[in-house]
């Protein structure tokens, strides 16, 4: 359902399609378990890592799920789902920086993946309304 955003990847002499959205929303998890474990070993916070571990890493979940999921309506729900915890990233993030939890250089980079995760999701969104507008 999201071949719009498939590339074609030649490893090895091998072709791969590679999936833009899970390969960035995985990554981008990565980035959020390790920035929970700072967060929380580092600067002993704990309540607000948790927030972030939570809603950081369900982007990438949901956006598995979507695209196994069983239909379109499936799928679109899915989707809008992980644009709801990117949202929420982003709140989680400026609050750690406006709180002097984070520092600059490590807020700008994080909230740089973020908005580039939202972008995205957002134009996959705006895709499947324009597809279907009965949605």
């Amino acid at each position: 359902m999201v071949l719009i955003f498939n590339v074609i990847t030649i490893i090895k002499g091998e072709i791969m399609k590679e999936n833009i959205i899970l390969e960035k929303s995985y990554l981008f998890a990565i980035r959020i378990v390790k920035l929970y474990l700072y967060l929380k070993n580092e600067k002993r916070e704990f309540d607000l890592a948790r927030q972030i571990l939570k809603s950081g890493t369900s982007i990438g979940a949901n956006t598995e799920e979507a695209v196994g999921g069983f239909s379109r309506k499936d799928f679109t729900a899915k989707i809008g789902v992980s644009y709801k915890e990117a949202r929420e990233t982003n709140y989680w993030l400026r609050l750690l920086h406006d709180s002097n939890i984070l520092d600059s250089k490590l807020y700008n980079s994080m909230k740089k993946d973020c908005d580039e995760l939202l972008k995205i999701l957002s134009s996959i969104l705006v895709t499947l309304k324009k597809n279907n507008p009965n949605s």
